[in-house]
C-alpha cells in the first residue's frame, strides 16, 4: 500500500521509530561532592565552534541560522556567552533549545518501506554551543579527578568508539598470538 498523505506518512514513521525513544520525566538527581570548579562559559570554545559552523547548516527550531552566527563572528561571541550564562545560572533552558525538528533521510532500497529511512534531528545551534562548553567543563573535572580510565574511548578527546574497536581487536589478536585463547 502506498501512502500519499503527508500526515499519514509522518504518523507511520512516528509509530515505527517511537520504540527507539524513551523519555522519563522522573529522572533522579544525582548527588555528588562539589568539584570546587565553577563552570565558566569559555569564549574560546564559542569562537572555535562558530568558526566550524558549515555554510549550509540547517536551521533548528529556534530559527537561528548558523550562517548568521558564523558571519557575526567575534561580535557575536559576548552575546552568546551572556545568553549561555543566563541559562546556566538560572537553571533554565529556552523552550526552543529543548525541541528538535526530526527529518527522515532515505537510505536506499524500497522507498515505501519505513525501515529504509533513518531519522536526523535538527537542533538549536546556540544550544549546541552551550553543550560544548559544558562538555569541556566535564572533561576538565574528569581529568583533574582522574575519573576516567584509558579504556573509555567514547568520551575521551582524541579517541572514538572506532578506536575502542581497534583496541579490542588488537587485544584479541595479541591473545591469540600468545596462545591465551
Amino acid at each position: 500500500m502506498i501512502i500519499i498523505d503527508s500526515t499519514e506518512k509522518a504518523n507511520i514513521l512516528s509509530s515505527y521509530y517511537a520504540s527507539d525513544f524513551y523519555c522519563d520525566h522522573n529522572i533522579p538527581k544525582i548527588q555528588s561532592a562539589n568539584s570546587g570548579e565553577t563552570l565558566i562559559i569559555n569564549t574560546k570554545v564559542i569562537r572555535k565552534r562558530l568558526a566550524k559552523i558549515g555554510r549550509n547548516k540547517s536551521i533548528g527550531p529556534d530559527g537561528a541560522p548558523g550562517e548568521i552566527l558564523k558571519l557575526g563572528g567575534e561580535a557575536m561571541t559576548p552575546y552568546l556567552a551572556r545568553l549561555q550564562e543566563i541559562s546556566l545560572y538560572n537553571a533554565t533552558i529556552p523552550c526552543d533549545w529543548k525541541k528538535s525538528t526530526v527529518l527522515p533521510i532515505y537510505k536506499g532500497g524500497d522507498q515505501s518501506a519505513v525501515t529504509n529511512y533513518r531519522l536526523i534531528s535538527l537542533t538549536s545551534v546556540v544550544c549546541k554551543q552551550m553543550e560544548h562548553n559544558i562538555a569541556g567543563y566535564l572533561r576538565q573535572i574528569w581529568d583533574k579527578n582522574d575519573w576516567l580510565y584509558e579504556g573509555q574511548h567514547g568520551v575521551t578527546p582524541g579517541y572514538s568508539c572506532e578506536s575502542q574497536v581497534i583496541t579490542v581487536c588488537q587485544d584479541i589478536a595479541d591473545s591469540l598470538d600468545e596462545g591465551l585463547v
